[in-house]
């Protein structure tokens, strides 16, 4: 069984993962159908990977992953 980390870090990946797929702006509701997770579980997600520098938001409730070079492991 994952640890409750794990499992965030997996859902975040794959956030991150989905975002960069898409190359355009979603929405947090987009991301809220797309993954089945409340709003705020995807609102906590999208802050750790801005805090991370990945993700910036160009208004508000809209999300874009930056262009980096990253390594998913």
């Amino acid at each position: 069984m994952q640890s409750s980390t794990d499992r965030m870090l997996t859902r975040i990946k794959s956030i991150y993962l989905y975002m960069s797929k898409e190359g355009r702006t979603v929405t947090t509701q987009e991301l809220v159908d797309e993954f089945g997770i409340t709003q705020r579980t995807i609102q906590r997600d999208l802050n750790v990977l801005e805090y991370n520098n990945l993700v910036h938001s160009p208004s508000r409730g809209k999300w874009a992953a930056k262009r980096k070079k990253t390594r998913a492991s």
